[in-house]
């Protein structure tokens, strides 16, 4: 095993701050890997346009390094023809880490979004799954309350679907997250408990449902409700769903994006029909990223809302969800 720059003992010891470790992560590896600094230097200077999509304020980002994931080839044979980047054998010599509790790592992404970008694999080559981890996506996202932690499903954008990993990026960047506070009014309680509230949101261009609670307990039982609730097709391996979590003011947040499609009809178009976005999180949350100029100058805010539609589960089945859960 590679010796980390860091080693931080257990989620759960308060008397060291992963936060201040994962600074110094990120200033190392931004002094000491040139494929990190040259791309993080050139996050700096990149273009941006915000759109005003059925009433929320979305960013689109022209970032060409980020042609790796958008283009992403994620079926099975194109996975077993190429090593895991993830695995810690297959990472570049240059990349550096913090090992948590012996089970995750935590990396700079040096194909970033966010000003600071993490990737966290799991510590051994296992599938990118969320049930029977989603507790240590909560313990993630406690250990570092000045980020938002992330997950994108093997078939929801993660190009890395054959192993575990979660993603994360600092806070007061993602409309979502920054908006919250503002946006939660137009959301609809469908379970109100002392320790425990889920929510609709009803004019957000995605279905989307978010769980608050400050007991880790509850949030993991109530996820694996929302779990089954979930379909799964033949040809998924698990339900089409994208996570985000925070950490504020003593509680969790976590918002969930139920999906039926991995890309929209867009990426498949030919000539100029064609825009080349494949959404995962961070583009659900009000980030989209357009690797091509061509498709960041053309892009719409009508584009915008086609492409979540299209990706989104139906407004019938997620009224069924809520129906469901509801029941005594």
């Amino acid at each position: 095993m590679k010796t980390p720059i860091f080693y931080h003992s257990s989620f759960s010891d308060a008397s060291l701050s992963l936060t201040s470790k994962v600074e110094a992560l990120l200033d190392h590896q931004l002094s000491h890997w040139n494929l990190a600094q040259q791309n993080y230097k050139a996050l700096k200077t990149i273009e941006s346009k915000t759109l005003n999509v059925l009433g929320f304020p979305m960013q689109v980002q022209f970032n060409p390094s980020r042609i790796v994931s958008s283009a992403a080839k994620v079926d099975a044979r194109s996975i077993q023809q190429r090593p895991c980047f993830l695995c810690e054998k297959n990472r570049p010599a240059e990349q550096e880490g913090i090992l948590v509790d012996n089970r995750y790592w935590i990396l700079v992404n040096p194909f970033p979004i966010f000003p600071k970008h993490l990737t966290i694999p799991f510590v051994e080559h296992v599938k990118q799954r969320i049930d029977g981890h989603f507790g240590d996506m909560l313990d993630l996202a406690k250990a570092l309350p000045e980020f938002v932690l992330f997950y994108n499903g093997p078939q929801c954008g993660a190009s890395a679907p054959d192993h575990l990993h979660f993603q994360a990026g600092n806070k007061g960047f993602l409309p979502l997250e920054i908006n919250w506070s503002a946006w939660k009014q137009y959301a609809e309680h469908i379970i109100e408990l002392p320790n425990f509230t889920l929510l609709r949101h009803i004019t957000y261009p995605h279905a989307m449902l978010i769980m608050e609670s400050s007991e880790r307990q509850s949030l993991v039982s109530w996820f694996k409700n929302l779990y089954k609730q979930f379909n799964i097709n033949v040809n998924e391996v698990e339900p089409m769903l994208n996570l985000l979590c925070s950490w504020k003011n003593g509680q969790w947040t976590v918002w969930l994006f139920p999906r039926r499609l991995h890309r929209p009809s867009c990426y498949f178009a030919d000539g100029i029909q064609q825009l080349l976005i494949s959404p995962a999180s961070v583009d659900l949350a009000g980030v989209f990223i357009t690797p091509r100029g061509e498709d960041f100058q053309k892009v719409t805010a009508t584009d915008i809302a086609t492409i979540m539609d299209e990706v989104s589960i139906t407004c019938d089945l997620l009224d069924t969800i809520c129906h469901t859960l509801q029941k005594p």
